[in-house]
């Protein structure tokens, strides 16, 4: 299966803004954005340049992987802002079963923030075993395997300007399979591609 592009930088853009614009309007008295290390940091950063004309705080928590068959993690990197009594938004690249969204959300809910929700560039809730609300939604995924804009195979990928949508099967066995057709995707290439997924009030908030 040949990678194609799902969402183009255009596209992301517009999704950024819309969903920037919606976290400013929800608090005009100002947001503490903590985003979740690695994936989502290229997403955190253009939505923390999105969201305008409202105070914002950014800082990172960071989680190791679920252990098999354990469901435990521990936190690698701790928010170091006091979110007592604070509007707090929880940004993440992608949400998919819901265990790590469930896990972090009650980590930060436990810091007596005022007010607590979370965004997601990607979301995919036909994977869902943990019910997680998604308040923030950019796009709403069946069960396609996504790279690129922060999402990674072996750190692969991130650094792309565009989503793709691959097979999941092959990148396991070699995570650089796609890495010589995606590298040459030029900016007009992507930029004129259509995304195939669902969204959900997509001029909402531009």
């Amino acid at each position: 299966m040949a990678p194609r592009v799902l969402l183009d930088s255009t596209a992301l853009a517009s999704h950024v803004r819309r969903l920037g614009g919606e976290i400013a309007r929800d608090h005009p008295d100002g947001v503490v954005l903590v985003g979740v290390l690695k994936g989502a940091l290229i997403f955190f950063a253009d939505l923390a340049r999105a969201v305008r004309d409202v105070d914002v705080a950014v800082d990172f928590i960071s989680i190791s992987r679920f252990a098999p068959d354990s469901g435990r993690v521990k936190i690698l990197h701790d928010v170091a802002t006091d979110l007592t009594g604070r509007d707090v938004v929880l940004v993440e690249d992608i949400v998919d079963t819901g265990l790590t969204l469930a896990y972090l959300m009650a980590q930060l809910a436990a810091r007596d923030p005022r007010r607590l929700s979370a965004c997601a560039l990607l979301d995919r809730p036909k994977r869902r075993i943990v019910p997680q609300e998604v308040r923030y939604r950019g796009v709403e995924l069946d069960d396609e395997y996504v790279l690129g804009y922060g999402l990674h195979a072996r750190d692969l990928y991130r650094n792309l300007n565009f989503v793709i949508a691959g097979d999941r099967d092959l990148v396991a066995t070699d995570p650089a399979a796609y890495v010589d057709d995606v590298y040459r995707i030029g900016a007009r290439e992507a930029g004129g591609s259509v995304s195939s997924a669902r969204t959900e009030n997509q001029t909402e908030g531009l």
